[in-house]
């Protein structure tokens, strides 16, 4: 599939979305996050529709990451509203019409739908690859363990090694290993993938390869928000880009302008920086 016919696919599916009440998968308004007397996060608003991917630029320190972990309630807001998937993440609202943090059980309930790919693979050195996928929807989904194995094993295969189901972590490059963490959140099923600079911690050589499984997975129509500093895919996978400074998204748009002709100066100089 081309890069025009995978937009395409997805714009049909974000507008299939809003024809059947339309709201967006991500929606911020008004968010506000401090660590102590930092202001992470500036009165961020935002939305991701269905299907879209959306890859977040910035400087270190301009919030990118907070705001990312706060779309799973990793992170709790301090002012504004989060919905993801129709409904207010980590929190509800009671009868004053103020923002209640919701139970433990919820919350978790609310991640299912929620895939996150971290910068360190996190994966259980104990348990092989196609164990580590399979332990949430055993556990959590309470998936039979024979049918979580098969799924496991399918989902291995989709994102390129089959081969390694039965290897522990120590004996997978860190390539393999980001792969089995993309499986792994993609076992949940979620409707909504964020990937916290998912390359960041590869050797150069193996960048493409797990680039390349976020292609084929943003292909598929899966909706992303994509945490990097990997401008080729950017430019050719996105269909927005949001450039984040002090807490505050402060340009986005389609990547040919963003990336080729910024509006903004701050945008300018970082891409001056990271672009080759």
């Amino acid at each position: 599939m081309t890069r025009d016919s995978a937009a395409a696919a997805r714009a049909t599916a974000g507008d299939n979305a809003a024809g059947a009440g339309g709201q967006p998968v991500v929606l911020g308004e008004g968010i506000h996050k401090w660590f102590g007397r930092i202001h992470v996060l500036d009165g961020v608003s935002f939305e991701v529709r269905n299907g879209e991917v959306v890859v977040v630029i910035g400087p270190s320190g301009s919030g990118k990451t907070t705001l990312l972990r706060c779309m799973n309630h990793l992170e709790r807001i301090d002012r504004g509203r989060l919905l993801v998937n129709g409904h207010l993440i980590g929190y509800r609202q009671n009868a004053r019409g103020e923002l209640v943090e919701e139970s433990e059980a919820e919350i978790a309930r609310q991640r299912q739908e929620i895939g996150f790919v971290f910068q360190q693979f996190n994966l259980f050195p104990h348990l092989t690859a196609i164990q580590n996928v399979a332990l949430a929807p055993i556990r959590v989904r309470k998936v039979p363990r024979r049918q979580a194995l098969a799924d496991a094993r399918e989902l291995l295969a989709r994102v390129g090694i089959a081969e390694k189901a039965d290897a522990y972590p120590r004996q997978l490059s860190g390539g393999q290993q980001q792969r089995v963490a993309i499986a792994r959140a993609l076992a949940m099923r979620p409707r909504l993938m964020l990937f916290d600079e998912p390359t960041s911690a590869l050797d150069p050589e193996m960048v493409g390869e797990v680039l390349e499984v976020m292609r084929e997975l943003a292909e598929t129509g899966m909706t992303m928000v994509v945490v990097s500093h990997e401008m080729g895919f950017a430019r050719g996978v996105g269909d927005r880009v949001m450039m984040m400074d002090h807490g505050r998204i402060i340009e986005a748009g389609p990547p040919a302008e963003v990336l080729g002709n910024p509006a903004h100066e701050r945008t300018r100089a970082f891409l001056s920086k990271v672009l080759h």
